[in-house]
């Protein structure tokens, strides 16, 4: 489900998202690559290792260099798509246009964005730049391409190394677009409060020290895995294994029973397609057929980690490298065709079967359950789905699974057929809370 209308956003410069990664207004879309453009011009330096191998690999290949110059040349030609509202031409131009932008994101931690309509979030910063030209039938060629995903995971790796640095606290003060600022702060708490029913402060929400630099926090990956006091996200009836739990702080999406094997995924309205999702796994795919898929997404505000919904023993961790930046076709747009404002919503399915992900499997104590799986999918810039779990662990209800580094997205739990759950969630504008109670089997 979408994120709730912001109101006042006028509906000319309202977009749709979801999970908060966005602003809804798209004047704040613009700001971010017309800030970023001005930047890079008059602070041009030499490209980062990583990109000049991509800009090497593109240009040596004439399918490449074609599709990405393609994939450009289709965005529309009018003030929606290629200029900000006042009509300045401040967007992604071409190919090295997108490189020297990419070189000043990956050196840069995610700053809280405060543009003056009103608080807004960019929070996927390469994103941002891609928007419209992955929205194209070239930019579906491009970023389905293995070699074009090889290369931006190399990129964003060396991104993730710099969000692990104490260089990249330095957004982590108390200025107008540091996250612990004046609207900044604010709005971590209220996402945290609202899932949880309570009115506290950060340093009461998560475990940090209020009176250290930064929080405590080492770094921006040290902030973004922030861990909760777990007294605030107790484990629901810890001692009754026909409850499970929520795996991940995280809003609602959809509710599936009896899955198909294969099924295709692509087109609009996208099924779920299991053996996709779990990467054609000769061992367990077959074992979900018919069964019930749930998938839950992310924000860029909440706890990142990844919880066991039931107690069992992980019997088989399997790490996809998949995409980062594609959406399916379905979100084409052309000179007559609108870009699709709810692709981040219409592609959660997709990303499922396509995108960067873990997939944890797991052998339920309770044998009405028996084996389940869990699936961290990354999406656009989450490019590490980390798991902190071994293959034969006995893990707890409640207990850590894993985490993203940078980047909430989406995930999906898996049952098997004649698993019979009921009492899930309902679609709400707020995240279920981390261990609370998720369903019940039957």
């Amino acid at each position: 489900m979408p994120d709730a209308i912001d109101k006042s956003v006028p509906d000319e410069h309202r977009i749709h998202s979801v999970g908060a990664w966005k602003s809804q207004d798209k004047r704040h879309h613009h700001k971010f690559l017309n800030d970023t453009v001005e930047y890079v011009e008059q602070n041009p330096k030499p490209l980062d290792p990583s990109l000049k191998e991509f800009k090497e690999i593109v240009e040596g290949s004439t399918r490449l260099s074609m599709l990405f110059q393609l994939m450009f040349e289709q965005v529309p030609n009018n003030k929606e798509y290629l200029k900000d509202p006042t009509g300045q031409d401040s967007q992604v131009r071409d190919f090295d246009h997108l490189l020297k932008l990419m070189n000043h994101v990956i050196s840069h931690a995610p700053r809280w964005t405060d543009p003056g309509h009103k608080v807004g979030l960019v929070g996927v910063p390469v994103q941002a730049l891609l928007d419209w030209p992955m929205g194209t039938s070239a930019g579906f060629c491009v970023f389905q391409d293995p070699l074009v995903n090889e290369q931006l995971k190399k990129i964003l790796d060396v991104w993730g190394s710099y969000l692990t640095s104490p260089e990249s606290a330095e957004v982590l003060g108390q200025g107008k677009t540091d996250w612990f600022g004046p609207t900044g702060l604010p709005s971590l708490e209220e996402v945290a409060n609202k899932a949880g029913g309570t009115n506290l402060k950060f340093h009461e929400l998560f475990q940090c020290d209020p009176k250290a630099e930064h929080y405590g926090y080492t770094s921006w990956d040290n902030f973004f895995t922030r861990q909760f006091h777990w007294e605030n996200r107790p484990v629901a009836s810890p001692d009754d294994q026909n409850v499970l739990v929520n795996s991940c702080e995280s809003k609602m999406y959809k509710v599936a029973r009896d899955v198909k094997a294969r099924d295709k995924f692509w087109v609009k309205g996208q099924p779920y397609s299991v053996i996709d999702i779990l990467n054609f796994d000769k061992d367990y795919s077959e074992e979900f057929v018919g069964g019930t898929i749930y998938q839950a997404f992310l924000s860029a505000l909440s706890y990142h980690r990844w919880h066991s919904p039931v107690s069992g023993t992980i019997k088989k961790i399997v790490q996809v490298d998949g995409t980062y930046y594609s959406e399916p076709l379905f979100v084409d747009f052309t000179q007559n065709q609108k870009a699709d404002m709810t692709g981040e919503t219409t592609s959660q399915e997709y990303l499922s079967c396509t995108a960067t992900r873990a997939i944890i499997f797991i052998e339920s104590d309770n044998p009405k359950i028996g084996l389940m799986a869990f699936v961290g999918i990354g999406m656009t810039e989450v490019s590490t789905c980390d798991t902190t779990v071994k293959e034969g662990q006995h893990v707890e209800k409640g207990e850590e699974l894993g985490m993203f580094h940078f980047g909430g997205s989406t995930h999906c739990l898996l049952f098997r057929k004649g698993v019979k759950l009921s009492d899930f969630p309902e679609e709400s504008d707020h995240n279920v809370p981390v261990r609370s109670k998720l369903c019940v089997v039957e």
